[in-house]
């Protein structure tokens, strides 16, 4: 696996890695995001790395303004002399991609099923960030494809008046792999978790919804020194195993937001918390 050329459509991969500074799931939480950066901004180093972990969007108070402010933050960080833009990576979580199936709503099988458990899993604030109405997707949900696809055009109408934002979805990988500088794969960054009988580009949904809890891996995956994942259902902070990492610390749902710095071999190095 070492040296495996990847889709770089789906899966980003951060070269020459000494130090990778990861961000867990921000959850729409974009005052703590800020915070964070500002700790994360003092202590970054010529050479480092940074990957944002997915789900940017989601139950927090302000999804759209967390997205301004890591496009804010990539900004800064590759105008930083010797930097460039595949030096930073940002990963879609189980809120992007439920909000690209939100905007493609009128194709699915059962509109209002598939609404009702997106707004479960905190859809809603995302929506109404981007000038929607739950209670007008409902009703849009239950009203037939063509009402649906007006109001889904509005809600894309309300991302494209975000400047940053549609660029910003198109740019999220499903994983990244963080190489050394002789391009030896070390590091594996996901959203969630993985599948871990199935390769790495054929995991799909296992990035969002793994079947299994990351944390219980009992072996390494492939050749990779260590797995980094940024969002943990029980929130639990910074936990670590052999072969695993997890930054929830529940940002957005009322808890804390999480980074961590780590090297290329996998060891923590440092964490954040704001």
């Amino acid at each position: 696996m070492s040296r495996m050329i990847f889709d770089g459509d789906k899966i980003a991969t951060l070269r020459a890695v000494r130090r990778v500074w990861a961000i867990g799931a921000v959850h729409g939480d974009a005052a703590r995001l800020r915070t964070l950066h500002r700790a994360v901004s003092e202590r970054f180093e010529p050479g480092d790395r940074l990957v944002y972990l997915g789900n940017t969007l989601g139950r927090g108070p302000d999804p759209a303004g967390a997205v301004d402010e890591v496009l804010s933050f990539r900004r800064a960080v590759i105008a930083a002399h010797g930097m460039f833009a595949a030096d930073v990576a940002m990963l879609r979580g189980a809120q992007e991609e439920m909000w690209q199936k939100l905007q493609q709503l009128q194709f699915a099988m059962n509109p209002p099923e598939v609404f009702d458990w997106m707004v479960e899993q905190g859809v809603g604030p995302t929506l109404e960030a981007y000038g929607g109405r739950v209670a007008d997707g409902h009703a849009a949900a239950r009203a037939g494809a063509a009402m649906c696809a007006r109001w889904t055009a509005s809600l894309r109408d309300g991302m494209h008046a975000r400047p940053g934002h549609v660029p910003f979805m198109s740019a999220l990988r499903r994983a990244a792999v963080g190489a050394s500088g002789d391009d030896h794969l070390e590091l594996l960054f996901v959203s969630a978790g993985i599948d871990p009988s199935r390769p790495l580009e054929t995991q799909k949904d296992s990035f969002w919804w793994p079947p299994c809890d990351l944390n219980k891996l009992e072996a390494p995956y492939g050749e990779f020194a260590r797995i980094v994942a940024g969002f943990e259902r029980a929130a639990h902070g910074v936990v670590e195993t052999p072969f695993t990492m997890t930054l929830d610390g529940g940002a957005g749902r009322g808890g804390s937001l999480v980074a961590a710095c780590i090297e290329a071999g996998g060891a923590l190095a440092e964490t954040l918390e704001a």
